[in-house]
């Protein structure tokens, strides 16, 4: 691997190589296998990365404060 480079696995945390030189199609970064890429497109699909949405008082929408 020339130009490879090290990070960590945003799913199980483990150390690996990448070749940022490497079209994206090829490529699992940031995941260290086909298995962390599906366990992460597993939670995107079951929705447990949400935004939390708080509910408005006057119930006209969502309030924007401003910064004084």
């Amino acid at each position: 691997m020339s130009g490879a480079m090290t990070s960590k696995c945003v799913i199980c945390g483990k150390s690996f190589e990448y070749d940022p030189a490497v079209k994206d199609g090829e490529s699992r970064f940031p995941f260290c296998s086909e298995r962390c890429k599906l366990v992460d497109l597993r939670r995107w699909l079951d929705g447990k990365y949400q935004i939390p949405v708080e509910d408005d008082d006057d119930g006209d929408g969502p309030s924007i404060s401003e910064e004084p």
